[in-house]
């Protein structure tokens, strides 16, 4: 599974990741801030409130959710964070 084991919200709608397998690597979510309920988190008071829900994933107050497998791939796409 790629559940996130930690995150921490940097600047610009990026996150850092750390998976339960150790990898890291940090993506930009802001392509997928684009409608619907998610348009609401680029108010940066409401984006920096993620946190890990219980499937691994991000979730927000408002409902919005990005799944691990999704972050996963958008991570591989990155180069890995030493």
């Amino acid at each position: 599974m790629n559940a996130l084991q930690e995150i921490k919200v940097l600047d610009e709608y990026r996150i850092w990741l750390r998976f339960d397998d150790g990898f890291e690597s940090i993506v930009d979510l802001k392509p997928l801030l684009n409608r619907g309920i998610a348009l609401e988190l680029l108010d940066s008071t409401h984006f920096i409130k993620v946190d890990i829900e219980s499937g691994g994933g991000l979730a927000w107050e408002n409902g919005f959710d990005v799944c691990p497998n999704s972050l996963r791939e958008l991570a591989d796409k990155k180069v890995h964070v030493e």
